[in-house]
């Protein structure tokens, strides 16, 4: 994990110099751009493990250099947003973050959280042997980290895949919000729960079957095993 490489798009030099500090202190290979365009020539070409994108960007702002690069890559994306713009962190989470962390931030908490995806990324592709979940429509390979419905490959990103896994594992248990947090972002969250809702949002339009991931009312959600 220390040998990771991450780029960090954001146009204030002063949050880049101290995030970069920061996880150089740790080991990692920190690359910075400070504006849209060279944030996306810089990702397609250093091929990070994890993003760092602020939204306001010169040139090209985060929502749409985060709309392009999921057209090409599925690589772990921390969204950088203002408090105040609740809207901005709804959109980012709709088109592809798998997180988002508000300004003003601590480093430390953005650290911690950069570690906890890296771990749960490798510690998932270090993985000699995986577990097939088979149902009848839908077929979970967790060693390969592939997704099948009715025989047709479903690309889901990593965050999506592990919150998927989650609830396949657990066929027919409510898992809440908290739960789920806890099982595939691997710290304690400290954002809003949304994130949970917009990404099952997303796994079920890409599955094309809305039952298979069943919504428990103010409880969490509950995955239906076509099967039983």
């Amino acid at each position: 994990m220390a040998q990771s490489k991450i780029v960090i798009i954001d146009d204030e030099r002063s949050i880049v110099d101290l995030v970069t500090a920061y996880l150089r202190k740790e080991g990692f290979e920190v690359h910075a751009a400070m504006d849209g365009p060279s944030g996306l020539k810089a990702t397609r070409t250093i091929k990070p493990d994890l993003i760092v994108l602020d939204i306001m960007l010169p040139g090209m702002d985060g929502i749409e250099l985060l709309t392009q690069l999921r057209r090409e890559s599925n690589v772990y994306v921390i969204l950088l947003t203002a408090k105040s713009e609740e809207t901005d962190k709804v959109v980012g989470l709709s088109v592809g973050a798998d997180d988002y962390l508000t300004k003003p931030f601590s480093p430390r908490e953005l650290v911690a959280r950069i570690k906890a995806a890296l771990r749960r990324l490798h510690s998932a592709t270090d993985s000699a042997k995986g577990t097939i979940l088979a149902y009848r429509h839908l077929r979970i390979d967790t060693g390969r980290r592939e997704v099948t419905m009715d025989g047709k490959p479903v690309e889901l990103t990593a965050i999506e895949f592990d919150l998927l896994r989650a609830l396949a594992e657990h066929s027919g248990m409510v898992l809440t919000r908290e739960q789920l947090l806890e099982r595939v972002w691997g710290y304690d969250f400290l954002g809003d729960s949304r994130v949970v809702d917009v990404h099952i949002g997303h796994i079920r339009q890409k599955l094309g079957d809305e039952a298979l991931i069943a919504t428990v009312r103010g409880v969490g959600y509950r995955f239906v095993d076509e099967e039983e």
